[in-house]
């Protein structure tokens, strides 16, 4: 079988991707009608801005690509391949949809997922983006492995291993789910400019 990169792109694979973008275009279009003191601005001592809303997403991407590129390798390395459609265990389904706005339930935020204080918009804006397109890039290098059975770490604890493909739709979900919360930031009764 040919390695995976230079396939046709899978049906699943393709989905992945095109939620990725659209992630990505509504995080800037969300932005983009915000002051800066709006995208600063924090409800409460305790609740995130909807700038470390996002943020959080790019610390969470940081620390997630190695995974992937740790799974995808050893996928490569196993030889499983697989052209889908690709089921689940129930527990990656519900993985999933936990992680899918609104939230279900409510954890406190490992430390090492914190986002900074404060970062000037542009920078935050900017590494989403890009993040957006590493995970693009890491989609097409996996294409062609069977995304069920090939396995991705949790960065949050290394004994937690999903199926490469529920590792990708969870990044997506959590993703969905901190844009909501950013943007119920904006339907605080203080929220400058309301």
């Amino acid at each position: 079988m040919p390695p995976p990169g230079s396939l046709a792109l899978t049906p699943e694979v393709v989905q992945l991707r095109r939620q990725f973008e659209q992630l990505a275009d509504e995080a800037d279009t969300f932005v983009a009608t915000l002051t800066d003191d709006q995208f600063a601005w924090k409800p409460s001592l305790q609740a995130w801005s909807i700038a470390q809303c996002i943020d959080h997403l790019n610390v969470t991407a940081r620390l997630y690509l190695p995974q992937l590129d740790e799974g995808i390798a050893n996928a490569i390395r196993q030889g499983l391949y697989g052209a889908g459609p690709f089921v689940y265990w129930w527990f990656a389904r519900m993985f999933v949809r936990m992680l899918e706005p609104p939230p279900r339930l409510r954890v406190k935020t490992p430390a090492i997922f914190q986002p900074p204080a404060s970062r000037p918009r542009r920078d935050i804006m900017a590494a989403f983006r890009a993040y957006q397109v590493q995970y693009v890039d890491r989609l097409r290098q996996a294409n062609g492995l069977d995304l069920a059975r090939a396995r991705v770490r949790s960065p949050a604890a290394s004994w937690i291993f999903v199926p490469l493909g529920t590792g990708f739709a969870a990044i997506i979900a959590h993703e969905r789910r901190h844009l909501w919360q950013a943007a119920q930031v904006m339907k605080a009764p203080q929220f400058p400019g309301s």
